[in-house]
């Protein structure tokens, strides 16, 4: 589909699917670094979401309203993203990827973490593996953004037909061995496993492009996710992160609030060790060469977590950065072709 059509497309979804409430939250966000009355701000996302194919959640976080129109133009949105998903992966992408049972049968070799489906599984096959790792986590087969966790202990496999037939129920088929994350991560925050988004590109020619890494930190809850509850700050190319963090609602931290750990200048362990399993992972995927890698840091080396093929867009509040204009350039360089047409 033309680039043109296809983004035509995501506004026409968009504009019947919009939200009064939403709108308005983002523009209280925007208000904490903007002066200007509620219907300028309103007015203006309106226009970046036409005039730079914009998101709303992406005006607020990323301190739009407070930057010059060359330097709105420099910022990478979902609705781009959503662009390059379209144009770059193939159309068997969203299955083969969305599918977390065949995703983790296919990289078993490197999940570093066992798994079962209660679905396919007996009842005392899972109470066993319940009791055989002591705590673990059960989610949807087919589920994103870390909606639909659950942490289950032995005792509650207690009866194990009961068990099987509550998460079956609660659609959190796929249960899995909570995973060990390397003493440094766990030292910036214990409560979640803290991973790294790596966003990247296989071209055509078979160069690998590492478009942008994220570290991702939890903030009182049980999941690292951006939209769960967590932080996210970027990291430069040895893995460090440059700024303080910022969560959805536009809160920006420099230390962590649980720990005290800071964040700005944190070495993320490995992380080439990282990149370079990405690397290799992304030859096992030829119909899908743009991806969002979901990395966990074990005592013993790098874990896939997940891979996305539709991957958020990670970039720095000015605000917090200092930062004045985005990441498009990367993503550009890195595809060959303009996404600001």
């Amino acid at each position: 589909m033309a680039q043109l059509a296809l983004r035509m497309k995501y506004l026409f979804d968009r504009a019947r699917n919009v939200s009064g409430s939403n709108i308005v939250e983002f523009a209280k966000q925007t208000k904490r670094v903007s002066k200007a009355p509620l219907p300028v701000i309103i007015a203006d996302m309106l226009w970046c979401s036409v005039r730079y194919e914009m998101g709303f959640r992406d005006y607020a976080v990323w301190d739009i309203r407070l930057l010059k129109a060359k330097e709105r133009r420099t910022w990478m949105t979902h609705p781009k993203s959503y662009r390059l998903t379209k144009t770059l992966n193939g159309a068997e992408s969203r299955e083969v990827m969305e599918n977390k049972l065949q995703f983790n049968a296919d990289f078993a070799d490197v999940m570093g973490r066992e798994w079962i489906d209660a679905k396919t599984a007996s009842a005392q096959e899972l109470q066993a593996f319940v009791v055989k790792h002591g705590a673990v986590m059960a989610k949807p087969a087919d589920g994103f953004g870390g909606h639909g966790l659950g942490r289950y202990e032995a005792g509650d496999a207690a009866d194990a037909e009961a068990f099987r037939a509550l998460l079956i129920e609660r659609n959190q088929t796929l249960v899995e061995q909570f995973l060990v994350q390397h003493e440094e991560m766990a030292r910036l925050y214990p409560g979640s496993v803290n991973t790294v988004r790596l966003i990247t590109y296989l071209d055509k020619q078979g160069t690998f492009h590492v478009i942008a890494g994220v570290l991702r930190i939890g903030n009182g809850g049980v999941i690292d996710n951006f939209a769960g509850g967590g932080m996210f700050t970027m990291l430069d190319d040895d893995g460090v992160a440059m700024y303080g963090a910022v969560d959805k609602h536009s809160n920006a931290y420099e230390m962590h609030p649980a720990t005290g750990v800071a964040i700005k200048g944190f070495q993320v362990p490995m992380y080439r060790d990282m990149v370079a399993l990405v690397e290799k992972l992304s030859h096992r995927l030829p119909h899908t060469p743009y991806v969002g890698w979901d990395v966990a840091l074990t005592p013993s080396g790098p874990a896939i977590l997940e891979a996305n093929h539709n991957s958020s867009v990670f970039q720095m509040k000015p605000s917090v950065s200092g930062v004045r204009t985005g990441l498009i350039k990367r993503y550009e360089d890195a595809v060959g072709f303009s996404l600001q047409k």
